[in-house]
């Protein structure tokens, strides 16, 4: 009697925690979540917690909840989870008005938006690491009269002038 299990929706090594209410736009909502793709547990609730924007407080809590996930229903290890994606959707928006002149009206829309966050366990990706510059070939150093002489191009003589004057032309 009952009903059936569902199947999993992520994979053995994974768990996931959703939020479908969060008051914010889904560009506003985005800007936080891309701040921890790929970063280690840890790291990222930190770094949440340590955020100016006003809904990260709430991301946090959805990335608490899938760590909590992982440990108490997947028996995961805790310390090699990984935000494995993070990814924001629209939904619903309220609709509101501002009166305006004459008896008209501006319409206000307030938009919602759902967060998905699944953790994996697994190794943290590195974030890639810039090239240095190549070391400029190191030139013998010379001596400071002889460096402002080879900096200065070599003078060239100037050509005889042709004579202008009234007497030469005749």
């Amino acid at each position: 009697m009952g009903q059936e299990t569902n199947e999993r929706r992520v994979k053995d090594n994974e768990a996931m925690a959703m939020a479908k209410f969060l008051r914010t736009s889904p560009g506003k909502l985005n800007l936080v979540a891309a701040m921890i793709r790929g970063k280690a547990a840890g790291k990222a609730l930190t770094d949440l917690q340590f955020s100016n924007r006003r809904i990260a407080q709430d991301v946090r809590k959805v990335l608490a909840s899938a760590v909590a996930n992982a440990e108490n229903n997947h028996n995961l290890d805790v310390d090699k989870l990984v935000v494995a994606e993070a990814y924001v959707g629209k939904s619903v928006k309220m609709r509101r008005f501002s009166a305006r002149a004459r008896g008209r009206a501006a319409p206000i829309e307030k938009h919602f938006s759902r967060l998905t966050i699944i953790v994996r366990e697994g190794e943290a990706k590195a974030a890639p690491k810039k090239k240095a510059a190549a070391p400029k070939a190191a030139a013998p150093k010379k001596e400071a009269g002889e460096k402002a002489a080879a900096k200065k191009p070599a003078a060239k003589k100037p050509a005889a002038k042709k004579a202008t004057t009234k007497q030469d032309k005749e």
